[in-house]
């Protein structure tokens, strides 16, 4: 799964909250008609285990009602007469239990108990269903389509001509499959599925398998019946009725991979095709497993929260996840959709194939896939340089892991609302960001054998956090032990050992430290002469050492860090693996500098003492390409970091970056611009004048080189497209006149040509943004918003419109969001965000979420992508002590709805970051600055 995400994971970047088991305690379980519900738990009992389900669905697109019957043969592991499973807002007509003959066991009507807390019903058979015999459970049920984003929903869509169309699609994961029908839903009750779907002669259906044939039944319906699926999880159960149009193409393995969107967007699912094909075959050879489906669909839903989901062999996305048009979509754009594509199709492996046994391991789906997304795409589509932006993804988890409300990769999570949760930036980004340091640790042959070696174990099956530790080394000689082959020794003294650098390390212990405890190491290094004093804590941006809590914060914490260094006299790599609190590294002799986390391919933060400060930011000065652009974008990224941990002056990192007129790649560049811009944004809110004047200021006579040579085209590498985006959009949001200029005289173009020219790609939503300014301008744009026929113009649309410096325009854009017409459900978390940002929308934003509270939780369950960024979207705008307090209050008063979420104290830890922020660093830049500037 993905999108909110983008926003969502890079404003979560900064945080995270434990919650506890919520099994109802003994006797308070009782089903809706009173009596004692036969289960206590949120977790099915495992003495019934489904084996196959023959499902049998028919939504009516006129009345938005579905019907359907499930037979689902189980397997009784013990004596019972109760058979609890799922259900949620279904409305359950017959059940009944059959034996192996499928005649009933019972000639009475059984009855249904249903426990909607744990979203389960029981079934009672009068006769003892016995262990080891087959039965079949059959029930017919039905529900109004879900109004939302979960469950078998509804979607809408509107042709060019005006008229609105209905579809019904699915979206199961986490733990909506039992919307749609009664089921073992939770993820080790993998089973086959053979699906039939009733529908009207004008729309089509679409289902994890091909289709088998088509009966026609009378009253002009048509029943569509599927091949058997292959063995999975409930979750990844997947069906479709709509009028929609597809593009195919064939691998060279021969599966038939489809595009399927919206009939009059058909022209923009091309380079979706040629994508999917050529990711799809580079997995096949990478996994070396055959994908074993023998179809891929993919397909474009108009109503959709997150930004795609894998269900096995038809994945669904959001239509800016997978639309692509090469007269609108900029070079980031184009990033994106092939990203998602590479990030679902890796899924058909890492989740699909093999799933998490649980989901407080959800990471080995996503962190997998989220870091397969970057694999892929070097090797597919080395033009995009996806390299340039792994480095960000690592930046935003470390940004949520050094706060205290962070978690564990491997965490906690039993009712729905935890569940939900766990799709966040530390099993996304943290997730992918271990593994990468893994592959670096283990080379890339040994990291691509063990996971085949995962793979192949467990296909078909659940695996767990353990399981993936011990597929990566496979057993060896000691002769290949000690030749430093990537194996276990067979002798017992060294099992489970790993060789890296002549040292044994036990891997699994190892990588326990990263994934059972939460956070991110802090090393600490000191040179005097050729020794190295290295030492190791837990990095906390908010609590310095003298705070009297931090030492039961460090307490317990302890890392095996895989240590990487260079140094002015070499030009390899020096490895060295960490194990303790601290250690003594000898050189073989005296350098100039040292250079720690090499390519920034650990994932940790390096602290240099005073001299080793001094000597990179020399080294910057006079020969920065002497380091790599990763190792300069992660030393602005450390040194910024430390800074906000008041372990680092701020003098010192402005310092560090002043080389940066000399610097040509857009990464680095585009980092230490990106802290001065944050900066800027945060002091901005604070309303502190000559602060806000002087940064701006410094930041255009500083970059001006940099801007005015930015072209308005899109002309150039992936690289050169996304410098000119950022800056160009940086310059124009701060007035800088050139800039506006050109904006306006572009969009002035459009407007006269009724929006029927083209604008450079890469900078449109810069133009659109400058035009939004003023009354007709941004007029225009809600009128063109309405019309457009291509997501990711609307979306530059809203956010230009959401740029407006009108409070009654951004109002009636949040009104218009919540209305849901005209701009859609699904983009009112996005859009509360984007008017949470702007400096006069920020008190708006806050106070719209605390007066439609109810409504939007109605819209977004607890714990979604959607609700998630509202809060933090919002919440982490704020700055001061009174504007924590007014948070704080807020959430008090709905502490029995919200108690459980994490997300409440990331967002309210990352206003204290904000607060400690200013307070240590405000005066130091007001005194920075005049000196520049004077």
């Amino acid at each position: 799964m993905h999108l909110l995400l983008v926003i969502l994971l890079f404003l979560e970047s900064q945080f995270g909250v434990q919650s506890s088991d919520s099994n109802s305690p003994a006797g308070d379980n009782l089903a809706t008609n009173g009596l004692p519900f036969p289960w206590s738990k949120v977790r099915l009992p495992n003495y019934i285990v489904p084996v196959h389900y023959h499902l049998l669905i028919h939504p009516n697109l006129t009345t938005l009602m579905f019907n359907g019957s499930v037979k689902i043969e189980i397997d009784v592991k013990n004596n019972t007469n109760w058979v609890v499973l799922h259900s949620k807002n279904l409305k359950i007509f017959t059940a009944t239990v059959l034996d192996e003959n499928e005649a009933h066991l019972s000639d009475k009507v059984l009855s249904v108990l249903e426990y909607p807390a744990h979203e389960q019903i029981a079934i009672f058979s009068p006769k003892i269903l016995t262990s080891g015999e087959k039965y079949f459970l059959y029930l017919e049920f039905g529900a109004p389509l879900s109004d939302g984003f979960y469950g078998f929903y509804k979607s809408t869509y509107k042709t060019k001509a005006g008229e609105t169309r209905v579809l019904a699609s699915t979206h199961f994961e986490p733990t909506s499959a039992r919307m749609a029908l009664p089921c073992f839903d939770e993820p080790i009750f993998k089973a086959n599925y053979s699906v039939r779907i009733r529908r009207g002669p004008s729309h089509i259906a679409l289902s994890n398998m091909p289709l088998e044939q088509t009966v026609k039944i009378g009253d002009g319906l048509f029943e569509d019946q599927f091949e058997v699926s292959v063995k999975m999880s409930s979750y990844l159960l997947a069906f479709i009725v709509c009028d929609f149009r597809s593009v195919s193409g064939m691998t060279a393995t021969g599966i038939n991979i489809s595009i399927y969107a919206v009939p009059e967007k058909w022209h923009q699912t091309h380079y979706a095709l040629e994508a999917a094909l050529r990711l799809l075959e580079f997995y096949e050879q990478y996994f070396n497993i055959l994908y074993p489906l023998p179809k891929m669909d993919l397909i474009a839903i108009p109503d959709f929260q997150s930004g795609a989901m894998e269900n096995w062999g038809l994945t669904t996305y959001r239509e800016t996840s997978l639309l692509y048009d090469p007269d609108i979509s900029s070079a980031s754009d184009k990033l994106w959709v092939t990203l998602v594509i590479g990030h679902e199709l890796a899924h058909q492996w890492f989740g699909n194939l093999v799933t998490m046994e649980w989901w407080n391991d959800i990471w080995l789906n996503e962190g997998f896939a989220r870091y397969m997304e970057f694999v892929s795409l070097e090797a597919v589509y080395p033009e995009l340089k996806v390299e340039d932006h792994f480095l960000d993804t690592c930046f935003g988890a470390i940004g949520r892991d050094s706060l205290n409300s962070s978690r564990p990769i491997s965490s906690l999570a039993e009712n729905p609302t935890q569940i939900k949760e766990m799709f966040d930036t530390v099993s996304y980004d943290k997730g992918a960001c271990i593994l990468h340091m893994l592959r670096n640790f283990l080379t890339n042959e040994g990291f691509q054998s063990g996971i085949i070696r995962y793979l192949r174990r467990f296909r078909y099956s659940n695996a767990r956090n353990e399981d993936l530790w011990d597929s990566l080394i496979k057993t060896c000689s000691e002769e290949d032990f000690t030749a430093g082959e990537y194996c276990y020794s067979s002798t017992q003294a060294t099992k489970n050992a790993y060789r890296f650098a002549g040292e044994h390390i036990d891997l699994k212990k190892m990588m326990y430290t990263w994934t059972l405890q939460k956070g991110i190491p802090l090393v600490t290094v000191k040179r005097q002469g050729r020794k190295l004093y290295i030492g190791q804590e837990r990095f906390l941006k908010i609590v310095l050492p003298n705070d009297p809590s931090w030492h039961s914060l460090q307490e317990g914490y302890l890392w095996h860090i895989p240590l990487t260094y260079k140094t002015s006299h070499s030009d390899l790599e020096i490895k060295h693996i960490l194990t303790t609190k601290s250690d003594v590294l000898t050189l073989d002799e005296e350098v100039d500098w040292v250079k720690l986390n090499s390519d920034m391919n650990g994932y940790y933060i390096v602290h240099y003492d005073e001299e080793g400060w001094n000597a990179l930011t020399e080294l910057l000065r006079v020969n920065h390409t002497a380091l790599s652009f990763k190792d300069r974008a992660s030393l602005i990224h450390n040194a910024f970091q430390l800074v906000t941990a008041g372990r680092l002056s701020l003098d010192r990192a402005l310092d560090l970056i002043g080389y940066l007129k000399s610097e040509k790649h857009n990464v680095p560049l585009l980092q230490g611009l990106g802290y001065l811009q944050s900066f800027y944004k945060l002091i901005e809110k604070r309303n502190i004048a000559d602060i806000t004047h002087n940064l701006k200021t410094y930041i255009l006579q500083y970059f001006r080189d940099v801007i005015d040579k930015q072209s308005w085209s899109d002309d150039g590498t992936v690289s050169d497209r996304r410098l000119r985006e950022e800056v160009l959009s940086l310059a124009c949001d701060f007035d800088y006149p050139p800039c506006l200029e050109k904006a306006r005289q572009l969009y002035n173009s459009w407007v006269e040509s009724n929006g029927t020219i083209s604008l450079p790609t890469d900078v449109s939503e810069t133009v659109y943004m400058v035009g939004a300014q003023d009354d007709s301008g941004w007029a225009f744009l809600l009128e063109k918003y309405g019309v457009s026929m291509c997501e990711t113009e609307k979306s530059k649309f809203l956010s230009a419109l959401a740029s407006s410096k009108d409070s009654e325009k951004l109002t009636r854009l949040l009104q218009l969001g919540m209305e849901g017409t005209v701009i859609k459900t699904q983009d009112l978390p996005d859009l509360i965000y984007m008017v949470a940002r702007n400096p006069v929308g920020h008190f708006l934003a806050w106070d719209f979420v605390k007066k439609h509270w109810n409504e939007l939780v109605e819209k977004f369950p607890l714990g979604s992508f959607g609700i998630r960024t509202v809060i933090v979207g919002t919440v982490t705008q704020f700055s001061s002590t009174e504007e924590l307090k007014e948070v704080e209050n807020f959430f008090k008063s709905i502490t029995e709805q919200v108690s459980q979420l994490r997300v409440i104290q990331v967002a309210t830890e990352n206003v204290e970051k904000n607060i400690m922020w200013l307070s240590r660093n405000l005066e130091s830049m007001r005194t920075w600055l005049q000196k520049r500037l004077n």
